[in-house]
């Protein structure tokens, strides 16, 4: 088994837009789908980010507010589950709730160690 990121990109404009009812509806979405890789074993960590933050270049020379993209760019969180393979990591990440709004994605990345880097 290996551990893969989930960064989850976009959907921000739209769930803004939601009323609170249906915020809460979503959410509760998320967590039953959260809960069933949790139930197998496979949700490690994950949680929302927020929306301000910085940004670091030049090795602290440069800070800026931040991230500041385009909506579907911004990371709104991030999970890390257990799969034995990238593809049966992406097959888990299809029925993630960030897909009822159009534009949005998951991007699989795995997570390597630092032995033989």
């Amino acid at each position: 088994m290996s551990n893969f990121l989930y960064l989850f990109r976009g959907g921000d404009e739209a769930y803004s837009k939601l009323s609170q009812e249906e915020k809460q509806a979503h959410m509760q979405v998320w967590g039953e789908w959260m809960g069933g890789l949790k139930e197998k074993g496979q949700l490690l960590d994950g949680l929302p980010l927020g929306e301000d933050g910085k940004v670091v270049r030049n090795r602290g020379e440069l800070v800026t507010n931040g991230p500041y993209a385009e909506g579907v760019e911004v990371v709104g969180g991030y999970l890390i589950v257990s799969a034995k393979d990238i593809d049966e990591a992406v097959e888990l990440s299809k029925g993630c709730p960030i897909f009822d709004y159009d534009g949005s994605f998951v991007e699989v990345r795995e997570i390597l160690s630092m032995d033989g880097h």
